[in-house]
């Protein structure tokens, strides 16, 4: 089975089977363009690679065949040619398929300076065995070790599977309009500025905005959600999305290396290179552990030399092969960054990217959680939450306030205008004065009519009921002809999981969750009272926000995560021990700093990631444990000679198979 390298910044080779194909394919960029497109935009790789994974199989397949025939030439079929050199000859051709590759690599290593390596000791294991004629368990030890393998590459496709659906929505080509038609061209090459067309069924190229009416898109990759989204003229489609309707013309905001696409494919392309320290420690362990027990098998045939009294070299030399085939650190170079692939992989397919396996680990430590209000706890968006009408009907006081309101740019004056879009009425409003700071004064049909706060009414000099002034919400008050009529309350709606996501983090081990917002404390607090937030501070700057952190971060015992979307929100998530942006609305700075990003925007999310992780780390430690477990079990007794080539093939490759078996177990878990 052929192998690919990798070698740290020493130049030298990394042993860890696994770490290399991890690794390698941890490099979704540039897989992406070397293996899934070409210039004419064609997936070449995948119409051949599908009918050509059989092909990696056959090498084991033929070993079985021939290993299970000489098992039965040997002991079931009565025969008088199987002996000496044709019996050795059948097992070498038996052996070559699975063992040269391995042999290979073994002989690289060597030339690259590493000898201890996992190919060293498995080859010096089996090329040992025929020398002391175990022909069949020498075969069966590199067979078993190639089905690993085959075990190994299978597993981490799995893991992959949830990533690989990020790295499928990169689009070969955009339909810009040039000279007059629209042609394709790579998305690459499109300037900001530029209009290019999506087809039905085609993917977005490049963060753009919308001049289309609307149409409806399919989010999954870049969001985890199933349900299309319909985006309306003028709102933002981000690269990535699945245009589900019809042909739509955009206008590109953003260079592809910009766009959203673009920043999660480098977060899946760097992800497992931040790795976590209990992977770090195994890798050193090993680097350690495999000299050491190298020897021990020499000293295994020599000591004994000195000291046994009836020494049989070939009886102490298949001790010392037994003792190697146990010793080989497969199960722990594979299952733990397996391991921690998967819960990355897991992760994404639940709309949440992990930038490295070491925050993984972090999130499972976390006991303290804060978090931005606006548009990580709400929506981010003023809405219209209430219509008070005294002395006009509401649907009236509503037509005379949006004929005002659409006059202004204000955001409180879009909340009303797109609350009342649906509005065909005649109502036209003239001399509009926009008074900073209170509101707005204008004639509607002939009337005068205020819209705006209580400072707005005091100046003019309209009575109100003083009952206004304890609304806490933003409040538009609305006065005709010098009368008070009504008013609105406009308020930046909770979002529908936010208590959900309050309780869920209590209930796995987070103990103080804090809200910090620029917004009015009054605000900021009745928000926090409605969702279960313990501890909440307002009317913050954002030095007050980072001050605020570096207060709580006296305290060494928390380990603090802080959920953010703002730029303003950048700072402390740079300062926290884990930042976790919102993603899909979230700012540009917030996601580069961020160590987490939640690509739904759903604070939920936030004890989903505390659960993967803790499933994760859960599995690393069952599998160490498994490791060496059964591998100081049958080390004792392989050297004592109670254990043979069939149990060291169990305590290598049979513990191996298990550690990946309960390894991809996250990939089906319910979180």
């Amino acid at each position: 089975m052929q192998h690919q390298h990798i070698y740290d910044k020493d130049g030298k080779q990394l042993c860890c089977t696994l770490e290399e194909k991890i690794y390698t394919n941890a490099n979704a960029a540039n897989l992406l363009k070397e293996q899934h497109s070409d210039d004419d935009g064609h997936d070449h790789d995948h119409e051949h690679g599908e009918g050509a994974a059989w092909k990696h199989y056959l090498p084991a397949i033929a070993s079985l065949t021939m290993l299970l025939l000489g098992i039965a030439l040997d002991h079931y079929i009565p025969q008088t040619f199987f002996k000496g050199y044709i019996r050795l000859a059948f097992y070498v051709v038996a052996y070559l398929p699975v063992g040269f590759p391995v042999i290979k690599e073994a002989f690289g290593a060597i030339s690259k300076g590493e000898f201890f390596t996992e190919f060293t000791l498995m080859a010096l294991a089996t090329v040992g065995a025929f020398a002391i004629g175990e022909y069949p368990e020498g075969v069966a030890v590199m067979l078993f070790y190639a089905i690993g393998e085959l075990f190994q590459s299978a597993a981490v496709n799995r893991a992959k599977s949830s990533i690989k659906a990020l790295l499928d929505v990169r689009p070969t080509f955009a339909n810009l309009f040039r000279n007059g038609n629209y042609q394709p061209v790579k998305p690459e090459t499109v300037e900001i500025g530029d209009i290019i067309q999506v087809r039905s069924g085609e993917k977005v190229p490049l963060d753009s905005k919308m001049l289309s009416e609307n149409s409806s898109f399919n989010t999954a990759a870049l969001t985890g959600e199933s349900k299309p989204k319909t985006i309306e003229k003028g709102e933002t489609v981000l690269a990535g999305m699945l245009n589900l309707d019809k042909v739509i013309e955009l206008k590109v905001t953003k260079k592809f290396a910009d766009s959203s696409l673009a920043r999660i494919l480098d977060m899946v392309q760097n992800a497992t290179a931040r790795k976590a320290q209990t992977e770090l420690l195994i890798r050193k362990f090993a680097k350690i552990y495999t000299p050491i027990v190298f020897f021990l098998a020499v000293a295994l045939v020599v000591v004994p030399y000195f000291v046994a009294g009836n020494y049989v070299f070939n009886e102490w030399l298949y001790r010392a092969l037994v003792f190697l085939v146990i010793s080989c650190p497969c199960a722990l170079v594979i299952s733990i960054p397996l391991g921690y692939f998967g819960g990355i992989g897991a992760a994404s397919r639940h709309g949440i990217l992990f930038k490295g396996s070491n925050y993984l680990d972090l999130m499972t430590k976390v006991n303290t959680v804060i978090m931005d209000k606006t548009g990580t706890l709400t929506e981010g968006v003023f809405q219209v939450q209430e219509v008070v009408s005294l002395l006009l009907d509401e649907a009236e006081l509503l037509k005379m306030l949006a004929a005002i309101e659409r006059q202004s740019t204000h955001p409180i004056a879009k909340a009303i205008a797109e609350f009342t879009k649906n509005d065909a009425s005649q109502y036209q409003a003239t001399g509009v004065e926009e008074i900073s700071g209170h509101g707005l004064k204008g004639m509607v049909n002939g009337k005068t009519v205020l819209a705006g706060n209580t400072k707005l009414l005091q100046k003019f000099g309209v009575a109100y009921d003083e009952k206004l002034d304890g609304i806490v919400e933003t409040i538009v008050i609305v006065t005709v002809d010098n009368q008070y009529v009504g008013y609105v309350l406009i308020a930046d709606k909770i979002k529908d999981d936010a208590a959900e996501a309050i309780k869920a983090m209590h209930q796995n081990g987070v103990t103080k969750i804090v809200m910090l917002s620029g917004d009015k404390n009054a605000i900021t607090q009745k928000v926090a009272q409605t969702i279960g937030i313990d501890t909440a501070f307002g009317d913050l700057l954002p030095e007050g926000k980072v001050q605020k952190v570096e207060e709580l971060k006296q305290d060494k015992t928390k380990v603090i995560a802080f959920v953010g979307d703002g730029i303003n929100d950048a700072p402390v998530l740079a300062l926290s021990d884990v930042g976790i942006a919102m993603g899909a609305m979230g700012s540009d700075a917030a996601i580069e700093t961020a160590n987490v990003v939640i690509q739904t925007d759903q604070p939920s999310k936030i004890a989903t990631a505390i659960k993967i992780g803790k499933a994760t780390r859960s599995i690393v430690f069952q599998n160490i444990a498994l490791a060496f477990g059964v591998k100081v079990v049958v080390l004792l007794l392989g050297a004592g000679g109670l254990a043979t080539m069939w149990e060291a093939v169990f305590a290598d490759v049979g513990v191996a198979l298990l550690a990946i078996l309960n390894a991809v177990r996250i990939q089906k878990m319910k979180f």
